[in-house]
């Protein structure tokens, strides 16, 4: 019989690490809702002593997502522990994430203690972590775990076991293993840890080599059975290991490795698709499982092989990650209930009927510019309408003129809340730095463009044009998103959808 592995998804904490990634509450809640229904056993929520914000956003994601463990992270400290524990105490399934450093550059440079220092206070925190709650589940990190000495770690291991640890978690902090070293490090804790059984043994590892998938796989054949995962690969510095990247390798490699899981493989593009808009970072072609090229074929080799049997050139089918073929074209011409029937198709029958009406008017809207609806169209709409933040302001109006020998001008019109309407006009390098430059003349704010990215959603002279841009205020990054069939458009709602977030953040 298979034995299960447990997927921990930390994509809203190590994942919201990634440099330029910062995610409102609404914007955290609206990803673990979709992790429950991608079927990932525990979400860590984020850091509740980093700020008030991640201590919201943890309490609003334990008291309204039931099925997985709700983990928080906490050091090694009474203050830090307590911050957790009030922020996940509703959770059905809470957890306490409390982690310590164990290696002896860590120790002497970092914490300045000595080995039996550590030991003592990760003993005694994960004790008192234990102590909260007979609900409480704990689990321990010894921070840099594979640069740590192997007797040091069982001796650690051992004691926050005794303390009660249900789950101890051997971090590769910086990426620096291979797949033979981390796996027999994980065989050696396996053997030389009396109380072993008593813990389920956890895996993080970082991508710094890219071998974080190669390092979870190895570290799961010699005895592990969680692995911390982030979805995209999302984390510190190139990353964490892939939770697309892990569910299908073990997956479609089950007769080699004869483990399962209860990933929901279908929800995986759209769980990839919605992280990657909310964060504005955007997935590589090549990337594998959920780029756009994983299920594409160029060579003519390939493509003679695929149409006579798609398993010459493809070993797991595009609809088992949640890439669905178009059974039926939808156009202006199409009503609502076959509308809703591809929202169904399409994983979103759990939307109120409020929504339905939005995205079914913005449905309309573009079936009067474009001859056919494709499902990246409709996935697309949703993503920009519904489940947003409220709307301090709204493009009402612009105009453009541009050409290569005359300088880019824009006006635009604004409506603020309470319906004031502000109207300005700016000249910029080109049509997007005018209206960008018009348009925070109207809303009154500045903020420092970072980065700007465009790219067509379906095909054609019709397709739409998705604009993600990062804007920096403060020093803070906020991404936003916009679409449209004329990419002006999409870049100015792109734009001030990043506002829209500021404003929301500020108040």
């Amino acid at each position: 019989m298979a034995k299960r592995i447990y997927i921990f998804d930390t994509t809203l904490r190590d994942g919201e690490q990634t440099p330029g990634v910062s995610l409102n509450m609404q914007e955290k809640l609206e990803i673990a809702r979709q992790l429950e229904k991608l079927g990932v056993d525990c979400i860590e929520a984020g850091f509740p002593i980093a700020s008030d914000g991640d201590f919201e956003a943890v309490k609003a994601i334990a008291q309204n997502v039931r099925k997985p463990v709700i983990a928080a992270l906490a050091r090694a400290s009474k203050q830090d522990i307590d911050r957790a524990w009030e922020a996940i105490k509703l959770a059905e399934k809470p957890r306490i994430h409390t982690f310590l450093a164990t290696s002896d550059i860590h120790m002497e440079f970092k914490l300045k203690m000595s080995p039996e220092e550590v030991k003592k206070r990760a003993i005694e925190a994960v004790a008192y972590a234990k102590s909260l709650s007979p609900k409480v589940e704990v689990e321990f990190s010894p921070e840099d775990g594979t640069r740590t000495r192997p007797e040091f770690m069982y001796e650690i291991l051992e004691g926050v076991i005794d303390a009660g640890a249900d789950v101890v978690n051997i971090p590769d902090t910086v990426g620096y293993s291979t797949p033979g070293e981390y796996g027999e490090f994980i065989a050696g804790i396996k053997r030389n840890v009396p109380n072993i059984d008593k813990a389920i043994i956890s895996l993080h590892c970082h991508n710094d080599l890219g071998l974080a998938v190669a390092n979870s796989l190895a570290g799961i054949e010699n005895g592990a059975l969680q692995v911390e995962c982030a979805i995209n690969g999302l984390g510190e510095r190139a990353g964490n290991a892939s939770l697309e990247e892990l569910a299908m390798a073990l997956k479609t490699r089950k007769n080699y490795y004869d483990f399962e899981t209860n990933i929901v493989t279908e929800q995986i593009v759209r769980t990839s698709n919605l992280v990657s808009r909310a964060t504005g970072i955007h997935i590589q072609p090549n990337k594998a499982i959920v780029g756009a090229n994983a299920f594409a074929h160029e060579s003519g080799i390939h493509q003679h092989g695929v149409l006579n049997n798609r398993l010459t050139y493809e070993i797991m089918t595009p609809e088992s990650v949640g890439l669905k073929k178009n059974l039926m074209v939808l156009g202006k011409h199409s009503g609502r209930h076959a509308f809703e029937d591809r929202l169904n198709e399409l994983g979103y029958s759990d939307l109120s009927k409020e929504d339905i009406n939005k995205a079914f008017k913005k449905f309309k809207d573009l079936a009067d510019k474009k001859k056919s609806i494709s499902d990246g169209d409709i996935e697309a709409i949703i993503a920009e309408d519904i489940h947003q933040i409220p709307e301090a302001y709204s493009l009402e109006y612009m105009h453009i003129s541009c050409g290569n020998n005359t300088v880019g001008t824009a006006t635009v019109r604004v409506k603020k809340a309470e319906d004031r309407i502000a109207e300005e006009a700016a000249c910029g390098t080109g049509p997007v730095d005018a209206v960008f430059k018009a348009i925070q003349k109207a809303i009154g704010i500045e903020v420092n463009l970072k980065d700007y990215f465009l790219k067509a959603i379906g095909s054609g002279v019709d397709a739409l044009g998705e604009v993600t841009v990062k804007v920096e205020r403060g020093n803070k990054i906020f991404a936003g998103n916009g679409i449209s069939t004329d990419i002006i458009e999409s870049s100015a709602k792109a734009f001030i959808n990043a506002i829209n977030k500021i404003s929301y953040e500020e108040q």
